[in-house]
């Protein structure tokens, strides 16, 4: 009776058992990454009726690659314009939180005030009203 020898290799039994796992990942990821952006589209989209909004998630559950590959074919013009704005709306709200909080400096305040007394705007009195406030607000501040 002749005994045949089977070694056991394991789960990284070659080279390219390994290559393929990390193949195989990278497909899964980029699939969700495409199932998550086709859902977060169908929301950001407000011109899309509430029903049409449930039926695309629904068959995005229940028939998933199909659904993305159609959504991405129908949609995939819109989807990116949708997401091109919220990225512009979100980056003008950062603009304008950061003008917000970001405050002038009292040299600057004083240099406006200085310039609106050169050019006759404001008076002498007004321009040293100014250029106290500016450096009361610093010493605030400091």
């Amino acid at each position: 009776m002749l005994r045949m020898a089977v070694e056991y290799q394991g789960f990284w039994g070659s080279f390219f058992d390994i290559i393929w796992w990390f193949i195989s990942a990278f497909v899964f990821v980029a699939y969700l990454f495409l199932l998550f952006a086709c859902m977060s589209d169908i929301f950001r989209d407000h011109k899309l009726n509430g029903w049409f909004k449930a039926i695309w998630l629904i068959f995005l559950i229940f028939v998933p690659f199909l659904t993305a590959l159609v959504y991405l074919i129908a949609r995939g013009r819109g989807m990116s314009r949708r997401s091109a704005e919220a990225a512009q709306a979100m980056q003008d709200a950062q603009e304008q939180y950061i003008q917000s909080v970001a405050g002038t400096s009292p040299s600057d305040e004083i240099a406006k005030a200085k310039a609106l007394h050169e050019a006759g705007t404001i008076t002498d009195s007004e321009f040293e009203a100014l250029k106290a406030q500016a450096l009361q607000g610093a010493k605030h501040t400091a």
